[in-house]
């Protein structure tokens, strides 16, 4: 999650007594499972926000190891060991980062690549690792290097530049994003002079790249037309992001409302797998 990566390195198991285990003995022929970290993460923003017990699509088996490993360490009821990221994972996945001395937005149970490292030790190996990497500065806001390269090729593929009303990584800067900004990933483009055509195309091409993205008008809060957009998978999102990614896959709009989806739909994609194929 937020964790700065000069702080990752030295951080030592801090659980209590009663969840230190140690590694399973391993033998030369054992194989350890499989843990995909895209779909890992995909489905801690999705599964909680089902109102059923539906698994993301591809994430099963990731999502069983990385339970089972949690389990092992007393985090999670073998109840909840089921390949489905529910509120029960989360809150153990949470609990786990917290042990590893992780506070706040970087203990909020979205998995990073350090802590779903280290709870994979002897249990599993990590594949697909992603990752927000450095902060940087874009239109006098900050950003993520993920988030700047999808905002790049975004603009890439409209041919003009798109300008930021607010960036990520901002904790009670607006009262009207509800928290959404606090973490990374989340930017707000502005649309000043754009026609209704173009606004509803940049949201188009920023879902094309992997973000959720809507079009915001002020009849929906008190805010002026622009363009909010989610890097989806992002690790650095804040809670409040995760949920309206989730909201995003299910076909809602990501506001309090809980409506439809007002954008146009698309095969949803990750910056990843869009990466994968162009």
């Amino acid at each position: 999650m937020l964790a700065a990566v000069a702080v990752l390195s030295g951080l030592v198991l801090s659980a209590a007594p009663a969840h230190a285990t140690t590694s399973p003995p391993q033998s030369a022929a054992t194989v350890l499972p499989v843990v995909d970290m895209e779909a890992t993460v995909l489905a801690a923003q999705i599964d909680p926000r089902r109102a059923d017990s539906t698994q993301t699509p591809g994430a099963h088996d990731s999502v069983l190891a990385v339970e089972q490993a949690l389990q092992a360490r007393g985090f999670l009821a073998a109840q909840w060991v089921d390949g489905y990221f529910g509120t029960s994972t989360t809150s153990a996945y949470a609990a786990y980062q917290r042990s590893l001395g992780f506070s706040g937005l970087d203990a909020n149970g979205l998995p990073g690549t350090t802590s779903l490292t280290s709870l994979g030790q002897g249990r599993y190996t990590l594949t697909h690792q992603i990752g927000p990497g450095a902060k940087l500065q874009r239109d006098g806001y900050t950003v993520n290097t993920r988030t700047q390269n999808m905002l790049t090729e975004a603009e890439r593929l409209l041919g003009f530049h798109l300008t930021l009303d607010q960036g990520s990584y901002n904790p009670g800067g607006d009262p009207t994003s509800a928290g959404t900004h606090d973490g990374g990933g989340v930017v707000d483009i502005n649309v000043d002079g754009m026609t209704s055509a173009t606004r509803n195309n940049v949201a188009l091409v920023l879902r094309q790249v992997g973000f959720a993205a809507w079009v915001r008008n002020p009849t929906q809060g008190n805010w002026p037309w622009h363009i909010h957009a989610v890097a989806i998978n992002d690790t650095d999102l804040a809670t409040q992001a995760q949920n309206q990614v989730g909201d995003y896959y299910l076909g809602f709009n990501g506001l309090a409302n809980h409506g439809p989806d007002d954008g146009q739909r698309i095969t949803i994609q990750t910056w990843e797998q869009y990466q994968r194929t162009h």
